[in-house]
């Protein structure tokens, strides 16, 4: 047992004893210790990006510090699991720095977890592609995460690729950006565990941030990937905010007879980092998982779960 083993028990166990009242206690006078600069920039980024629930410490508004102690709560076995399934250090180490950055206001752990070396989806160290890949990025944007695996790999790295986005602005500079390389496919839909139409909720941030729902505005058709793709399909990327769980039950057919590289999302709520990798070990066991981080010091966005089929 090294020294990231012995920390990530010993929080477990200081959170295994302790009430949810003694938690959310021990949480908002951590936050009280955080520099007022940065307390500010934390309830300012909840307030643009909704997905964790609002803090506002001098309003007494604490939907944030509340569900996070509401999955260490519920859910601290299922933290245990995933710890356990980690396949290296580095993973380990993300996901010790995660919970004590939710329950310390921890930022030293979290930056040096943050990676350098890759880009995001694509560390080398673990996942590897060929000429035979079929592709497909839920989330495609402008087509950005394309950009890295063409560079990285290769324009002849692949026999198809299929975008999936759903905003206007996004996809034409999408089908735009892709337009001169072969064999990559744009498609403007939502993707989930059904068919049907779902609602289109725009950001004020950024498009990027858009969010799909069940009832709103701009109407958006919905699609099953499992439905929408015969073809077997090698490697799957999600970064759909906070969909990711439904679009992976529309994946449940080609995860099980293809066993795709799945690349995903895993930071818009409390509850995807486990519960993500828990379906996909319900789905098909056998996936390894690895977890990598490419955003911030101050609170972990832009954590990707790697689960890479090795089962033999």
């Amino acid at each position: 047992m090294n020294k990231i083993d012995r920390d990530f028990y010993h929080l477990v166990d200081i959170l295994r004893n302790s009430s949810r009242e003694q938690i959310l206690f021990q949480i908002k006078e951590n936050f009280k210790q955080v520099p007022e600069e940065t307390q500010k920039s934390l309830e300012d980024y909840f307030a643009k990006f909704d997905y964790w629930g609002k803090l506002d410490f001098k309003n007494d508004e604490f939907e944030e510090i509340e569900n996070k102690v509401d999955s260490f709560v519920n859910h601290l076995d299922d933290y245990v699991w995933l710890y356990e399934k980690l396949k290296d250090y580095r993973s380990k180490k993300l996901l010790l720095a995660i919970l004590r950055n939710w329950y310390q206001y921890d930022f030293s752990m979290l930056s040096e977890t943050i990676e350098n070396t890759f880009p995001d989806y694509f560390d080398l160290d673990i996942v590897s592609c060929d000429s035979n890949e079929v592709v497909v990025d839920l989330g495609a944007y402008i087509g950005d995460t394309i950009y890295s695996y063409l560079d990285l790999f290769g324009e002849e790295s692949y026999q198809k690729i299929y975008c999936y986005e759903i905003t206007d602005e996004s996809f034409e500079f999408l089908k735009s950006n892709t337009g001169r390389y072969k064999n990559i496919e744009c498609i403007k839909k939502a993707v989930s565990d059904k068919k049907g139409t779902l609602y289109m909720e725009s950001s004020s941030v950024d498009a990027s941030a858009n969010t799909v729902a069940e009832a709103g505005e701009l109407l958006v058709e919905a699609v099953t990937i499992d439905e929408d793709i015969t073809e077997p399909i090698t490697l799957i990327k999600m970064d759909i905010e906070g969909a990711e769980q439904k679009a992976l039950l529309g994946c449940k057919k080609h995860i099980v007879l293809d066993h795709p590289k799945l690349l995903l999302s895993v930071y818009h709520n409390h509850e995807d980092i486990w519960k993500i990798p828990r379906m996909i070990e319900e789905i098909c066991p056998g996936y390894d998982f690895y977890l990598r981080n490419h955003g911030g010091p101050i609170f972990p966005t832009e954590i990707t779960l790697l689960a890479i089929y090795r089962k033999v």
